[in-house]
């Protein structure tokens, strides 16, 4: 086996299909295992490349991969799909993954480490238990409307539902069931309060997620959301990829040598992209408190363009920042470095 060059895995929760090729991309052998088995099989390889699709486990996968000597890549999953030939299954997915790997213009997702990913699950758990609170919430909101009350909008009015309970006259198994939701929204309330004080602790912590705060109107929340992804952002070439990778630079329609420019591409990471664009409008908000260059480009802008269009570009301008900061371990400087990122 010491001329294996490329093990592709197709991942499973159980099972786990690889493709084993050599340098001339010939298919060598192609097995399923358990995990133990496929740890055990990496193990009795000679260095070769490991590719996987990025997907779930597979950071933890690459970092096992990286310990047992070989070099790990992961493709995400839609570069893959063309590979697949006729019907599809898991070593066929296990093949084109291997084929993937081969392409000269192939892009690869950079591992997370452990850090990283207990980041993104923080953020990734706060945001679930805002929406199951919000979700929750208007649960009250419609039951209540259903026997004739209507709330006030606000989390005021649901966290004093039980002062209204106590007036009202319908049945008791209607009150047992909206106080059940009471007691569910404020166990939610109490995470989301609870993880808030922990993203603020990790964000002061972390020396990257305390530089990208230096950034304007750039919080714990987003800092520690783009600490994350960018890890040290040698994935990235430019700022200007990073902010391509969230869909921060316009759409093309090129054809026959003229340029056609939409709006935004919106791919990549939504969650990154919605803060972002939420940073670059608080800083319109607050524009006449600003000062530096890249104050003074965003009012050059408003002059000539609409607002939401400045806003995506002060959105893309942020990410750009947000990656020399990462990439070259610096800090947002107003006067000097606002526009040249």
């Amino acid at each position: 086996m010491k001329n294996v060059a490329i093990v592709a895995i197709d991942l499973g929760k159980l099972s786990f299909h690889i493709h084993a090729q050599d340098d001339s991309g010939q298919e060598l052998y192609h097995r399923k295992f358990n995990r133990m088995g496929l740890v055990k099989h990496l193990a009795s390889l000679a260095p070769c490349t490991v590719v996987m699709e990025a997907c779930g486990g597979s950071h933890f996968m690459a970092r096992e991969v990286t310990r047992l000597g070989h070099t790990p890549k992961l493709i995400p999953a839609q570069f893959v799909k063309p590979y697949v030939k006729s019907n599809k299954n898991d070593f066929a997915d296990a093949a084109a993954i291997g084929e993937a790997a081969t392409r000269d213009k192939m892009r690869f997702v950079h591992p997370k480490t452990e850090a990283q990913q207990a980041l993104a699950m923080l953020n990734s758990l706060r945001d679930t238990f805002i929406k199951e609170r919000t979700a929750t919430m208007n649960r009250v909101h419609s039951y209540l409307l259903e026997v004739g009350i209507s709330l006030p909008p606000g989390f005021k009015s649901v966290r004093e539902l039980p002062i209204l309970l106590d007036d009202c006259t319908f049945s008791l198994l209607i009150k047992k069931l909206l106080m059940d939701l009471h007691a569910h929204f404020n166990y939610l309330d109490g995470q989301v309060k609870a993880l808030d004080k922990e993203v603020h602790c990790q964000a002061a912590s972390d020396d990257l997620a305390s530089r990208l705060m230096t950034l304007p109107c750039v919080g714990p929340i987003t800092a520690t959301a783009l600490a994350a992804e960018l890890g040290d952002g040698k994935q990235y070439r430019s700022g200007r990829d990073y902010s391509a990778s969230v869909g921060l630079v316009p759409k093309q329609f090129t054809t026959g040598g003229k340029p056609r420019l939409g709006g935004i591409s919106k791919r990549g990471d939504g969650n990154q992209r919605r803060l972002l664009i939420q940073c670059a409008r608080v800083y319109l908000m607050g524009l006449e408190r600003q000062s530096g260059k890249l104050a003074d480009w965003v009012r050059e802008l408003l002059r000539t363009h609409h607002t939401n269009l400045v806003v995506c570009a002060i959105a893309n301008k942020l990410a750009r920042i947000a990656w020399a900061i990462t990439a070259h371990h610096s800090e947002f400087d107003a006067g000097s470095s606002a526009i040249s990122a």
